[in-house]
């Protein structure tokens, strides 16, 4: 037998270990795949960029104005109702925009000459927590939550996790994107974590 045949046989061997090897780490991982990419680990403020949506709750203060101030709830149809003022466009728009079109409406009603307007959100659109804990489902979101403790919110684990590393899908520019995320990962509203099974 030559010498290039038998490195070629070692070769073939070793890829051959290297594949029973994989198959056997996937088995005891129920076939783990996920993505490469960290789910990114600074906590950053929720609200900003968030899109509002119906049912949300908004702060609006309007500076010197207690009247037309207070907290709103956009009604299905993405609108909020303000006294006066009758109903502003809200749905799809940022805190930011929402307290310019107040300003706006303001400005041209003539209500005010200078008006000044805050809007700061309240409420925002739900977690969900899939897969292997013991109470999958919606959940609301909290300013400050992590993978953990949106876990511990569905209930902790069950017995066929993996546990530690799961599954983070994020909506990005109207994108679902996928991450690999760890218990400490912060999570945003809208956010899906799966958390995966794992098979001895």
């Amino acid at each position: 037998m030559s010498v290039d045949h038998t490195v070629r046989l070692a070769r073939h061997g070793l890829l051959a270990v290297t594949a029973v090897v994989c198959l056997f780490l996937a088995a005891c991982a129920g076939g783990v795949s996920l993505p490469a990419e960290l789910a990114p680990m600074r906590p950053g403020n929720p609200a900003e960029g968030y899109l509002l949506e119906p049912g949300n709750r908004v702060r609006i203060t309007v500076f010197n104005e207690p009247n037309l101030s207070g907290d709103f709830t956009i009604d299905p149809s993405g609108t909020l109702s303000i006294a006066l003022l009758g109903n502003i466009p809200a749905s799809g728009a940022t805190a930011k925009v929402l307290a310019k079109r107040i300003e706006d409406t303001l400005r041209k009603d003539a209500y005010l000459q200078e008006p000044r307007v805050a809007a700061e959100v309240q409420t925002f659109r739900p977690f969900y927590v899939l897969g292997e804990v013991r109470h999958p489902g919606e959940f609301p979101y909290v300013s400050g939550m992590t993978v953990l403790s949106a876990i511990a919110k569905a209930g902790g684990y069950d017995y066929r996790a993996w546990e530690g590393e799961t599954l983070l899908v994020r909506d990005i520019n109207g994108e679902q994107k996928e991450y690999r995320a760890v218990e400490r990962t912060p999570i945003l509203p809208g956010d899906i974590i799966k958390i995966l099974q794992r098979r001895i």
